[in-house]
């Protein structure tokens, strides 16, 4: 069966756009109307900000200021940066307090701040502090290869505990507390 022209039926659809202007003007509009929009929002934010390039705030000296890092990593031994009281104090008294060493940490005092944090928990595959099984064959070895390991690092563990700034009196002291807690 063969339809004829007649029969078959075009369905308009209906467009406001009728002309090639009226299409050139929406297409136009399509664009200036959103650059518009965003340039009155910032100027609605911005309001009645004005920046004075003269100002105090934007000096080199205020500007290296606000770009400085927050904090610095310092591998090593840090000198104290405030005064303390005997620096202070003028006299013949205050000449041994700067001039004395510090006493190295107890290797109970080293073991809460630098060990404890993989030790405690046994972070990969350090020996848990207390933990004769696991102990017993490092101690084996003696203390001389436990110091040596303490100080080198070995397998996970790194130099030191990763504490490099640790003077090696004080990481043997550590290992000694750990081993005593351990037998």
């Amino acid at each position: 069966m063969a339809l004829s022209m007649s029969e078959i039926h075009i369905h308009e659809h209906y467009s406001p756009i009728k002309t090639p202007r009226q299409l050139l003007t929406v297409a136009v509009l399509s664009f200036v109307v959103p650059v518009l929009l965003i340039v009155g929002i910032v100027h609605l934010i911005l309001g009645g900000m004005h920046i004075d390039p003269k100002s105090p705030a934007f000096s080199e000296e205020a500007i290296a200021i606000r770009l400085q890092p927050v904090g610095q990593v310092t591998v090593g031994a840090v000198a104290p940066t405030s005064p303390t009281p005997t620096t202070l104090a003028p006299g013949p008294a205050a000449a041994p307090a700067a001039t004395a060493k510090a006493e190295p940490a107890s290797g109970d005092k080293v073991y809460q701040s630098t060990c404890a944090i993989c030790h405690t928990a046994g972070i990969a595959g350090a020996p848990k502090l207390g933990d004769k099984t696991a102990w017993r064959p490092r101690i084996a070895q003696g203390a001389g290869t436990l110091h040596s390991n303490a100080l080198k690092g070995i397998r996970m563990m790194p130099a030191k505990g990763g504490s490099a700034g640790l003077p090696d009196a004080e990481v043997k002291a550590a290992v000694d507390y750990m081993v005593a807690q351990s037998k």
